[in-house]
């Protein structure tokens, strides 16, 4: 039984893990609250709406106990993982998540998730944090806010590139979104990809300025005065950046966001035999789990 229970690699040894769902909002966060910068997307999910479309679940075994997230949000599936890569290959193992999604997690976490997606847009990204203790505002610009009533322009700024997007109101007044206008037209926006006043815990993103221009100031702006808005009801504040965009790195630094490690971006695609498997082999590792007192008891091969 156990031989079969993750093919890869066999021959070789073996560990077994526990895999529990998690369902209490308390038990997830105190995982999650030692590693707040890099979790504060997962976090945000906890918030009331956005915690119902989402499946958490954990591994314990001899090497350490690992976390899973797969979410659901208006702008597409999201996963994310934490804590030992072995733990994290016994949960995707048997719940894989949906067929495509957005993975953020650590690079020692690449080898175990490869088992089970294909991965590509694979990106090292700087993640950086702010508080109110660090954060020093940029006004070169005033910066308004932007809401739903917005989203004809919003769009037409994001599509400036060549590459249409199709965000909708509600993803604007769900979220803090600032823009900079000159002239009558909006020229950049900074926003979030989430928002949690109950965790107190923010991520910015969906930076971006109109190709004409760049190199003004006006993408800093947005995001000061995004970051300012959302430090008001949010202890923790957070993004990711390219580490190779130099001047991004510098402008988040001036606002007084600082390094907080090094995570790794990505479409993952789940592998056909991955989604034909994941259903038998949980089947089998939940009766072995039994003796446990309940559970998945999964077998990953080292």
């Amino acid at each position: 039984m156990a031989g079969r229970e993750l093919p890869w690699a066999a021959g070789r040894a073996q560990r077994e893990f526990l895999v529990r769902p998690l369902r209490s909002r308390d038990g997830i966060r105190e995982r999650l609250r030692p590693q707040r910068e890099h979790a504060a997307y997962a976090l945000a999910q906890l918030e009331p709406g956005l915690f119902e479309r989402t499946r958490w679940f954990t591994a314990e075994g001899p090497s350490g106990q690992g976390l899973v997230t797969h979410s659901r949000g208006g702008l597409g599936d999201a996963t994310f993982v934490t804590g030992d890569p072995d733990a994290v290959a016994a949960i995707l193992s048997i719940e894989p998540g949906p067929g495509r999604s957005y993975l953020t997690c650590r690079r020692e976490h690449v080898d175990a998730v490869r088992r089970v997606y294909t991965l590509s847009n694979s990106q090292p990204m700087l993640r950086m944090a702010v508080t109110r203790a660090t954060f020093s505002p940029h006004e070169v610009v005033p910066a308004t806010r932007l809401l739903g009533i917005d989203i004809r322009r919003i769009n037409q700024l994001y599509g400036s590139d060549g590459n249409p997007t199709y965000y909708e109101a509600g993803h604007i007044d769900a979220g803090v979104y600032r823009g900079v206008v000159i002239g009558g037209r909006l020229v950049a926006i900074a926003g979030t990809h989430a928002v949690s006043p109950r965790e107190r815990v923010a991520v910015v993103g969906n930076v971006f300025t109109h190709p004409r221009q760049r190199g003004q100031g006006f993408a800093t702006a947005a995001t000061s005065a995004a970051t300012e808005a959302l430090l008001e009801t949010c202890d923790t504040v957070v993004l990711t950046v390219d580490p190779k965009n130099a001047p991004a790195v510098a402008s988040y630094r001036r606002l007084g966001y600082r390094d907080a490690g090094e995570m790794i971006e990505a479409t993952a695609t789940r592998r056909d035999s991955s989604a034909l498997l994941a259903l038998p082999r949980k089947l089998r590792a939940l009766l072995r789990g039994r003796k446990r007192g309940g559970g998945a008891l999964v077998s990953v091969r080292l």
